[in-house]
């Protein structure tokens, strides 16, 4: 297979390309900054579906492993900023990917789309603008690339794992916070978690078939505290996590939202809803039995 990666200097998109290479296919690198191992420079969010075309031109498939980060805090309205980030991109590049013929497509999401699409009652794209952005990707890029041109969208948890300089965007402050000495807690739920080398697996694999699926994709099932846990001591600083209240996250994440409002910007992750996310236990079947803690480790190195 002959693949285009668009966002292939990011943490996955660098796993994604050397597993490709690695099974004796050809890739060809996208990411928005020129650098080594980047063939084309482009930014996927201004790119027009003649700049895709031309791109994509002479290939099997496609991977979009770009996007607008869930972190992000625009100015209201919010959803605009993370439709121009994910689903506009997306929508441009199927389209351009049918029209030249191509037979199969990955495109990275999030895992919020499995809950959005098992818990309809829980109104995830209602509330959050960056889940809404997640789910119409999905929807509409699949619109776009026609019924030729299966699209596989993974449904991705906490990424562990480091390509070069790459880390999970959310890695830092967690860095910071376990190595200073202060305190471990931990509110009540958790989260599943992957590692870039097994997001690139399964990306690969669903090139490979010419999957159509939405795609779950995680290793183990963590609850905060055995996240935070295992993280201070891959970076050489363990020490008990201790529980914190639901509803002293519940009164933070409320503050953070009337700080928001008043500075006139709206999260991606509306923190009025939050709580009701990051106290549950968002738990999704493990598909093969794996361990993270490889991945922390290369993430959050002793030292």
């Amino acid at each position: 297979m002959r693949i285009l990666v668009v966002g292939a200097s990011g943490l996955i998109g660098q796993h994604v390309v050397e597993r490709l290479r690695a099974l004796g296919h050809e890739a060809t690198t996208a990411a928005r900054t020129a650098r080594g191992g980047v063939d084309h420079a482009l930014d996927a969010t201004l790119a027009s579906g003649a700049e895709f075309r031309s791109l994509l031109a002479g290939h099997d498939g496609v991977v979009f492993a770009a996007g607008a980060d869930d972190r992000e805090v625009p100015r209201r309205p919010a959803y605009s900023v993370f439709h121009r980030g994910n689903v506009a991109p997306v929508v441009r590049l199927l389209a351009a990917a049918r029209e030249e013929g191509l037979t199969r497509a990955v495109v990275l999401g999030s895992y919020y789309t499995h809950f959005h699409r098992e818990h309809p009652d829980w109104r995830l794209a209602e509330r959050h603008p960056y889940i809404r952005s997640r789910v119409e990707q999905a929807r509409l890029g699949r619109t776009a690339a026609g019924p030729d041109l299966p699209v596989a969208v993974l449904e991705l948890p906490f990424v562990f794992g480091r390509a070069r300089d790459r880390l999970p965007n959310w890695a830092e402050p967690l860095d910071r916070w376990v190595r200073s000495g202060s305190p471990l807690v931990a509110p009540p739920g958790g989260s599943a978690a992957t590692t870039a080398r097994r997001v690139a697996e399964v990306a690969v694999d669903a090139l490979e078939r010419a999957s159509g699926e939405d795609i779950p994709v995680a290793d183990e099932n963590l609850t905060w505290s055995r996240m935070i846990g295992r993280v201070a001591e891959a970076a050489g600083r363990p020490r008990p996590v201790r529980g914190l209240p639901g509803a002293v996250v519940r009164a933070a994440l409320w503050s953070t939202w009337a700080v928001h409002a008043v500075r006139g910007r709206q999260s991606g992750l509306d923190p009025r809803h939050l709580g009701g996310l990051l106290l549950r236990e968002l738990f999704v079947p493990v598909a093969r039995s794996g361990s993270v803690d490889a991945a922390i480790e290369e993430t959050f190195p002793r030292g």
